[in-house]
């Protein structure tokens, strides 16, 4: 295994958790990420909000690296794929699609989230599998929303998780993977986005990102 990641058990089964914010099921050769707000710099800029416009492409080689490196042949995508509807431009529709192409023989998989809902059906030329709200495979529900079900461990996203650390006059939040009894859920995959922190129960697990690795708080 990479020593760069962390492998946990769940339900049984051997997962690792990725420093490129990714989830992946060996057996199952699959990816799973969440959060990735594309179109989301677009639709700042329709609103006269100026942003960098390399965040995308941070983002999308984050996105290669790990499907290469770990050769899955699927990518579970945990809702809000998209950010909104008047960030498709046609420029970035074109784009994406072009990734898509990049990376014909992996599967791609979305469970749309809020975001995905209000900004309708994804482009054609994507070519994703479309679930509305779940998805159920061997000891796992992949979800957006983080809600426990009984049975099945939840995998989700939605809250993008994030950890404060403190070492004498030095503040630090990264954003994290939040392992708890019956749901985990993934950090945002883009950079782009705020976060909440973590309130850590007893027995539960956090996962800092931190830079190319990731540890265990």
């Amino acid at each position: 295994m990479d020593p760069r990641r962390c492998q946990v058990r769940v339900g049984g089964t051997p997962l690792e958790l990725l420093p490129e914010r990714a989830l992946l099921w060996p057996e199952a050769r699959t990816l799973a990420v969440a959060d990735l707000h594309w179109g989301k710099t677009e639709s700042f800029q329709r609103h006269g909000i100026p942003l960098p416009l390399g965040v995308l492409d941070e983002d999308l080689a984050r996105l290669s690296s790990a499907l290469i490196s770990t050769n899955a042949r699927r990518l579970l995508v945990l809702g809000d794929l998209v950010h909104a509807r008047e960030g498709l431009t046609p420029t970035l529709v074109q784009r994406l699609a072009a990734w898509r192409e990049a990376h014909a023989d992996v599967t791609m998989v979305l469970i749309r989230g809020n975001h995905d809902l209000r900004a309708g059906p994804p482009p054609e030329a994507w070519r994703l599998e479309v679930h509305e709200s779940h998805l159920d495979e061997g000891p796992f529900r992949f979800a957006h929303h983080p809600t426990p079900e009984s049975g099945r461990y939840v995998w989700a996203g939605h809250v993008h998780p994030t950890v404060r650390l403190a070492a004498g006059g030095d503040r630090l939040r990264l954003p994290c993977f939040h392992l708890g009894r019956d749901v985990g859920v993934l950090p945002a995959f883009s950079a782009f986005t705020g976060g909440l922190d973590v309130a850590r129960r007893p027995g539960e697990r956090v996962f800092a990102l931190a830079g190319p690795s990731v540890l265990e708080m």
